[in-house]
């Protein structure tokens, strides 16, 4: 699979620009507030009436946190009082009963994924409250054979927490580890003992977790190859199921948690491009096929059979294997694809505890996609997500002449394919080893709102 990846660092530097990571298409930036609640009731009810039904997937934000890691860019509630978890849970119990309602209860919940801030800083009495009030409302498998996920911080992981969450359905387990060198963690403020990570790694194993993940982060403060390569070394022989390899984005302007950071201690450009190489080069050596944008598992993982497949998908939580599914977000900021839509809930608690309290849907807004969007999204999500792109299907699917609708697009593309990024011929785009790495690039030819609207923000994409 390394043969897959060809790492020019002149390149990469070329096109190195910030671009959406298409969790979506369109992308939130394109979200507006004229899609409220009555709407998205109006289509949940619609795909009740399709035959088939679709499955559904349901995501849960617990935004709370103990401490703030500087480089954190996710929305949460920092404290150190977990009493402040009681109200939230409750509005988000009261946000489970009415989206129940919605769908029918017939549909089965192939995927389940907490996620937050640090969804274990709930007590065990409220995980196991929890997932009760969601089966009350919605029909949860009761085989193991769903995809129910949840992200755990090490150092919030305590006696009986990991059996209890394998008691409750989860079956995967994603830990957020970052860097395990201790001046890397001093300077984001994230102290995590190898030992305690590890023990956690162990005990999901013991207890029968399908699918373990672990997150890494390169271009944080302080961090050197050398460094990141230890890191490497240690990650390697705890041999975890999947790898997420993230570029941190340094975006203080956005995120005010990111001004505790010391600009002047991060790698530079050059040193983030021998970490991503070195990374890449170590992981695929030990056995790792690369899924694509930060992502590698082993070859029996669940993402690389779907990969291999043809059926790998991806959405707001990155690339999954659970494709056709209606994506129910519940807590705050969480985003929902609902039928051809989009949509979010409220950002802050106060905004979404006080729609709730009006028993009211927390969604503030939101976008339908119309045949185009549609088009260009299943183009997107077929070279994200395969490395190729087969123009007959997609003419077949949508009624489009490719040469045609996407003239513009395809003259675009012919720079590209002079670097060596991608083959070009009548039916078929394929995404060279040379443009593996620049594959948010080439999705962004077909980006019909990136085109119009110059100057949005986004992380870059090395």
């Amino acid at each position: 699979m390394s043969q897959l990846i060809s790492f020019d660092p002149e390149l990469l530097r070329r096109y190195d620009k910030a671009g959406p990571r298409y969790t979506s298409y369109p992308t939130a930036v394109q979200f507006h507030d004229g899609f409220g609640p009555a709407r998205y009731r109006a289509l949940a009810a619609a795909t009740n009436a399709e035959v088939p039904q679709r499955p559904l997937s349901l995501y849960f934000h617990l935004p709370f946190c103990d401490t703030v890691c500087f480089y954190c860019a996710c929305n949460k509630v920092v404290t150190k009082n977990r009493a402040r978890a009681a109200p939230y849970l409750e509005h988000l119990h009261r946000e489970i009963s009415l989206q129940g309602a919605l769908f029918d209860r017939a549909r089965v919940v192939e995927q389940l994924h907490w996620g937050g801030g640090t969804p274990t800083f709930i007590s065990q009495a409220e995980m196991r409250a929890l997932m009760a009030e969601t089966r009350r409302h919605f029909q949860l498998r009761d085989d193991d054979r769903g995809e129910y996920s949840i992200e755990v911080d090490p150092r919030e992981v305590y006696e009986g927490t990991l059996a209890l969450l394998r008691e409750l359905g989860f079956n995967r387990l994603s830990m957020g580890v970052q860097d395990f060198d201790p001046a890397v963690q001093r300077a984001v403020n994230r102290i995590q003992g190898e030992d305690e990570t590890l023990a956690v790694l162990a005990d999901a194993r013991r207890l029968g977790f399908r699918s373990i993940n672990m997150d890494l982060i390169y271009g944080l403060p302080r961090q050197t190859d050398a460094s990141f390569a230890r890191t490497l070394d240690k990650i390697i022989a705890a041999a975890p199921d999947r790898l997420s390899v993230f570029n941190y984005a340094h975006l203080p302007q956005m995120f005010k948690t990111q001004r505790q950071i010391n600009e002047a201690e991060l790698p530079s450009p050059e040193t983030k491009l021998n970490i991503l190489q070195h990374t890449i080069e170590r992981l695929t050596a030990a056995g790792y096929v690369y899924i694509g944008m930060d992502h590698f598992a082993r070859p029996d993982d669940e993402l690389a059979v779907a990969q291999r497949s043809g059926t790998l998908y991806r959405n707001f939580q990155g690339y999954s294997t659970r494709a056709g599914c209606d994506l129910i977000g519940m807590g705050v900021t969480s985003i929902s694809q609902v039928g051809d839509s989009y949509s979010q809930n409220l950002r802050t608690l106060e905004e979404y505890s006080g729609r709730l309290d009006g028993n009211e849907l927390a969604v503030f807004r939101g976008v339908e996609l119309d045949a185009d969007d549609r088009l260009r999204r299943a183009v997107i999500m077929q070279l994200i997500c395969h490395l190729h792109l087969d123009m007959a299907a997609i003419e077949r699917a949508h009624g489009i002449r490719f040469a045609d609708y996407f003239a513009v697009e395809l003259g675009d593309l012919a720079p590209m394919q002079a670097d060596g990024l991608v083959d070009i011929t009548s039916q078929r785009i394929e995404v060279r080893p040379r443009g593996t790495l620049l594959i948010r690039n080439i999705c962004m030819v077909f980006d019909k709102y990136l085109r119009a609207q110059a100057g949005q923000r986004f992380s870059r994409v090395i």
